[in-house]
Order: structure tokens, then sequence, then C-alpha cells
């Protein structure tokens, strides 16, 4: 028992450090959102994640060509989730979102990845249901810039809302076939089937409607230091956290411990980017946040491991 929770102690403070990096991945996006194409620097950088990666699938004995299919199967699909997830995420930002509101919004699938697991056998706490009433305030308030004439979600927000479930599923497929493989193989994977797809979609949404746009956008000093950071950081050490984090920890407490890159987000994009948020997004983030935490608390019936 002692060693389990030893395990359990470890597991999280590598999934704390993932949303660290995840933070300030935010970012890193933000200033690549206005400089290239989404799939463009998505498919970049999730393909040198998966090169950063090769050099340590032999110190877990595995090869690439080696690897199982019913397997590979389980890296596929995590990298067709994170692919979705990623482009809805990517585009929000490049839409106009701050590192803090895409921060906040994509913490929605705190939420979220409890209700989906329902639907999968997973018990869930009754505490989430007063917790999806106060996201659905806190959204309101953030995602409302005109106070007092109604709401008006934006695109940004509707793509960042999608980006949120996406990840609610790419966690759960993580959960589930991260026991049968090892991390840094479904990590490996993931990342090249991910990268694979966005830079197929890249040669028709990015690069075939103005061929120089694409170049010009390749040659800012600024988007490559982004691509690098997301590329080795994010996606590579990040993702690789996350699975070897989530094995053994209820994907609810996961989730949780994730979530706080939304915090670190708002954060650096403070320090960085000097962005600022208004007091009805401010508390719009606040109500959000505490809807993740009460969505996790521990019950009786329902209690997070």
């Amino acid at each position: 028992m002692e060693k389990l929770r030893e395990s359990q102690i470890k597991n999280s403070l590598l999934l704390l450090l993932a949303s660290v990096v995840w933070g300030l991945a935010f970012v890193a996006q933000s200033v690549a959102g206005s400089n290239i194409g989404t799939f463009t620097f998505n498919g970049i950088r999730f393909i040198i994640g998966g090169i950063c990666l090769l050099p340590f699938l032999r110190g877990h004995n595995v090869r690439p060509s080696k690897i199982p299919p019913n397997k590979l199967i389980g890296g596929v699909i995590c990298g067709l989730a994170l692919f979705l997830a990623s482009t809805f995420q990517q585009a929000g930002i490049a839409l106009g979102a701050t590192a803090g509101q895409a921060g906040f919004l994509t913490a929605c699938y705190i939420v979220l990845v409890p209700i989906l697991g329902l639907f999968i056998g997973r018990k869930c706490s009754f505490l989430v249901w007063p917790a999806v009433a106060i996201a659905l305030v806190g959204l309101y308030l953030l995602c409302d810039p005109l106070a007092g004439v109604g709401f008006s979600i934006s695109t940004a927000d509707l793509a960042l809302l999608c980006c949120a479930l996406l990840f609610s599923i790419q966690i759960l497929c993580v959960d589930h076939y991260a026991p049968r493989m090892s991390p840094v193989a479904l990590a490996c994977v993931q990342f090249f089937v991910s990268g694979a797809v966005s830079l197929i979609a890249a040669i028709f949404f990015d690069l075939m409607p103005d061929p120089s746009a694409w170049i010009n956008s390749l040659l800012e000093p600024t988007s490559w230091i982004a691509i690098l950071y997301t590329g080795i950081f994010s996606s590579a050490v990040g993702y690789t956290l996350q699975a070897v984090g989530q094995r053994g920890l209820n994907p609810a407490l996961a989730s949780l411990i994730m979530s706080l890159e939304s915090v670190f987000s708002s954060l650096f994009g403070w320090l960085i980017l000097h962005q600022t948020m208004t007091g009805k997004e401010i508390t719009g983030c606040l109500l959000i946040f505490s809807a993740v935490i009460l969505a996790q608390i521990p019950t009786k019936k329902g209690s997070v491991n």
C-alpha cells in the first residue's frame, strides 16, 4: 500500500510538471497563431516530438517495427484524437483567444472526463453535476464580451470548447491504452500519427491556397521558436509525462492535475505576452477553475483515487 501511495505521488508530480510545460506552450501557440497555419504548425511540432522520442524506444526495448499491431492500433487511435483536439485548440488561438482564455476553456475537459466516463462504466461523483452548472456560468462570463447584451459566443470560443470535448476523449483513450504498451511507444506513435495527418491537411488548407504566404510563414524566426518549444517540450516531454503519470492514477484525478495548465497559461500569458483579462473574464476563469476542483472532490460513491 505504501509503495502504491509513493507511486501515485510520483505520478502526480509528473503530471504537475506536464501542466507547467503545457501552460507555457499556450504562449508559444499564441505567437505561432499569428504567423503560421494551424495544420502546418501542429504537423511539424508533432513530427519533431515523435523524432525526439525515437532514441528512448531502445531504452524501453521497443523498436517501431516491432510494436505489435494490436498495440499499434492504440497509438493510432490516441493520435487521431490528439490531431482533432490540437487542431481545434490551435484554431481557437489563431482566431484570437488569449493564452489565458485558451487555457481555461480547454480545462473544461476536466468536467467532461467523468461524464464521458459514465458511458464506459466509470463511476461519476454526484458533485460533477453542480460543477457543470458552475462551469456554464463561468463560460458565460468568459465567452460573452458584451456585458448585458445577451450571450454571444465567438468562433474562437466555440473551437476551444470543441477542443475540450476532444481532449477529454483523448485522455480516456490514453487511460485505456497506457497500461497495455510502453508509454514512450504510445506517445511516439500518437505524435507521428497526429503529425502525419496534420501535414496532409496542411497541403490542402495551408499550402495550396497561397504557397508564397506559406513559405514566408516558415521563414519567420518566431514561428520556429514556437514550433521547437511545442515540439520538444510540450509534445515530446509533456505528453510522455502524461502517458507515464496517468499509469495507476484515476483519470479524473489525472485530469484535475493537468487542468492546472490553465492557471499557468494565464500566468505566462500575463508575464510574457502582457495579455490581460477584464474583471468579468477573470471571474469566469475562477468559476471554471472552481468547477474543475468541485468535480474531482472524493465522495463515498464516486471517489477519486
